[in-house]
């Protein structure tokens, strides 16, 4: 409880000192370039941070440069150092792959320049901040309603992220402290994906399904791969399974609207949210000012009761 009291007042206490202060603007003709590195623009979740993070550069009268590793950690670290060469100010990194970012972070920080990881963690050495949504808690809560939904009976299958990244880590703890209550609902088998793609989705489905045939929920650890599971299931015949994702993409968000697909619910992030603060972040550790070493956002359980809210300019 304290330490979920402390996370609430660190968020409160950085929004309005954002609000108020109006200090990442550009002034007296001072502008900044901020370099963003992302994982892989592939996945809809990240296209979505990059999105907000070119349009809150903007906003604010700064320049941004993007590249894009497509999920190739030597390829990421190259790129860095040509944003070094490139002289930005500030480095936004989605860590690529499930490395640990070491040599990612390193690069920047010998070159003195401020790092912002987004959406995946390392701790050597860290960044300057870290922000994400918790994972750990919306996985504990999407569990809660899967136990809901079945009556706490069940048997369910997990396609899994990249093995050792931020988001897999969290999501399995929070996800299996939920189930753990119910005796009649157990996972059964985890398969890991190494892009979060919708094909990987699609085939680890396939296996899971015919490996375990009786499995009733899938739950794809992002909504690519919940996406695939759902159009797999449905190809086999398997109407009856429960199938869940997690991330709030427009492409999942779309399907729950629909509702056309064995896709039953996400939790959506607040992704535009998470790109605006990085940057945000990024300018006032350029220029001294104080930010947290961590900001968790909470999601929200999504389904096709409550999803028209998130459509359109209404995601967070």
């Amino acid at each position: 409880m304290r330490n979920n009291f402390l996370k609430i007042f660190t968020i409160i206490a950085f929004s309005l000192s954002t609000l108020f202060s109006g200090s990442a603007f550009a002034h007296d003709g001072k502008k900044y370039t901020i370099g963003f590195a992302a994982a892989n623009l592939q996945a809809d979740f990240f296209n979505f941070i990059k999105e907000s993070v070119e349009a809150e550069t903007a906003r604010l009268g700064h320049n941004s440069i993007v590249v894009d590793s497509g999920g190739d950690d030597a390829k990421q670290v190259s790129q860095i150092e040509d944003l070094l060469v490139k002289q930005i100010d500030a480095l936004v990194l989605i860590i690529s792959g499930n490395t640990d970012g070491n040599a990612q972070i390193r690069k920047a920080k010998e070159a003195g320049i401020p790092v912002i990881t987004v959406d995946r963690n390392t701790t050597n050495p860290p960044g300057d901040s870290f922000i994400a949504s918790d994972s750990e808690v919306a996985a504990y809560e999407m569990g809660m309603w899967v136990a809901e939904q079945t009556g706490g009976e069940g048997i369910v299958g997990v396609i899994q992220g990249q093995l050792g990244s931020t988001p897999e880590i969290a999501r399995d703890t929070g996800f299996e402290n939920a189930i753990a209550q119910y005796p009649g609902l157990n996972t059964v088998e985890k398969q890991a994906s190494k892009m979060w793609s919708r094909d990987e989705g699609v085939s680890i489905a396939q296996d899971l399904l015919t490996r375990n045939p009786e499995i009733t929920v899938l739950f794809g650890r992002c909504d690519a791969l919940a996406q695939g599971a759902a159009q797999a299931a449905k190809a086999m015949g398997r109407d009856d399974i429960l199938v869940v994702g997690f991330d709030g993409d427009r492409a999942a968000l779309q399907d729950l609207k629909n509702n056309n697909t064995l896709l039953a619910a996400t939790m959506t992030q607040q992704t535009l949210t998470i790109g605006r603060n990085a940057v945000r972040f990024a300018i006032d550790a350029i220029e001294g000012r104080y930010i947290p070493s961590e900001m968790l956002y909470g999601s929200t359980l999504t389904t096709p009761g409550n999803v028209d809210q998130f459509m359109g300019e209404g995601h967070p």
